[in-house]
């Protein structure tokens, strides 16, 4: 066998080598079925998950319309309207702080721009968690949504 006979059958090979390995780092892995038999415990409703005193100066800015504070990865604020408003902190795209705009009645990033309105719904693909509020004398109560067992807020 010549050398360049020699050369050209062991890149060949080399080759064939190569792609097969890069095929099989593509296959997909066959999901292994759950055999756990414990249900999934949907999250109770109206779970407080903390409360914000308004008398307190390290809350003031939720006393006047527009206003808003971070506490435990969520954002509440005060509406136009006098209603407070709490959703989770982190924009969906890139996970910056979101900021509320009372004028326009909008949470929007300042890193790119995403908007979302209080419904938390916007032009970025996933909406922002929206928990309720309510409130007693100066006491502002964070609650979580009540979801079931698939995560569908009902």
């Amino acid at each position: 066998m010549n050398r360049s006979k020699f050369i050209e059958l062991v890149g060949v090979g080399s080759a064939s080598i190569a792609t097969a390995a890069c095929f099989g780092a593509c296959k997909k892995d066959s999901p292994t079925p759950s055999t756990s038999t414990t249900p999934v415990t949907p999250t109770p409703p109206n779970t407080t998950l903390f409360t914000l005193d308004l008398s307190d100066s390290a809350n003031s800015a939720l006393n006047a319309s527009g206003g808003y504070v971070y506490k435990s990865e969520i954002i509440v604020a005060k509406t136009v309207f006098g209603n407070y408003i709490a959703v989770s902190q982190a924009c969906t795209h890139q996970g910056i702080a979101v900021r509320y705009q009372a004028s326009s009645s909008k949470f929007y990033c300042t890193s790119h721009g995403s908007n979302f309105n209080e419904s938390c719904n916007g032009p970025a693909a996933v909406s922002l968690t929206k928990y309720t509020t309510s409130l007693s004398g100066n006491i502002l109560s964070i609650k979580s949504l009540f979801k079931n067992e698939k995560g569908i807020i009902l």
